[in-house]
């Protein structure tokens, strides 16, 4: 099993009381490591549950982090790490609106839950992140619709470090069974694409743009 998020991480996440449910992931660990592109299980904060090798090879070359690697949870990931945007393409757009959308729905299911108000607590204290969920991210989501919140299906640029992929594309795929979503989690596969070099360079250009503001947000010289 995965280990919590954040500067500590000595002690284990709760894992299922049951022995059976231990046994299912156990035996969904091993199904899961057979899948050929990257797919993880995340639980409702995010924190990584379960992921296969695919999934640990298109981060292989992110630098560590105190408290946003994306082995331990891949929402402080997408919105804290600064090596995100060199793996996830369109990262602004693809990949950190939509994970705030999904945050904010979060927390108004688990508005209690200790870990989501840590995690809320580290966006107040970003600047421009705040001004994007306070501010950005309504507008955004007036802009292109509820549904550009979704994962499942969604086509999403990826710059993979294996040169074989490169800069492509992936297919998110949400295919939770029964079993997973009765424990509370959730599984994404990232299909990976082909995608057509000009608009893969295209993708490319604009993740290496700065992590540092997102266009929602006013720049400080508009």
């Amino acid at each position: 099993m995965a280990y919590q998020a954040g500067g500590q991480r000595s002690a284990p996440r709760p894992v299922p009381e049951s022995p059976e449910a231990q046994a299912y992931l156990q035996d969904y660990a091993a199904y899961l490591e057979a899948v050929p592109f990257p797919s993880v299980v995340l639980d409702h904060r995010w924190d990584v549950v379960l992921s296969n090798a695919a999934f640990a090879s298109l981060f292989r070359d992110v630098s560590p982090h105190p408290t946003a690697l994306p082995s331990d949870n891949f929402l402080r990931f997408v919105l804290f790490h600064p090596d995100a945007p060199s793996v996830l393409g369109d990262h602004e757009a693809g990949w950190c609106l939509p994970m705030l959308a999904g945050f904010a729905a979060a927390v108004e299911r688990h508005g209690h839950d200790h870990a989501l108000q840590t995690i809320r607590r580290d966006i107040a204290q970003d600047p421009i992140m705040e001004a994007a969920y306070r501010h950005g991210l309504p507008h955004w989501i007036r802009a292109v619709g509820r549904d550009a919140v979704e994962h499942d299906g969604a086509v999403r640029p990826l710059l993979h470090p294996d040169p074989r992929w490169g800069a492509t594309e992936c297919r998110i795929v949400g295919d939770t069974p029964r079993t997973l979503q009765d424990l509370g989690y959730t599984r994404l596969t990232m299909v990976l694409r082909e995608a057509r070099p000009a608009a893969a360079s295209r993708r490319a250009r604009g993740a290496r743009r700065g992590a540092n503001h997102l266009s929602v947000v006013p720049s400080p010289q508009d």
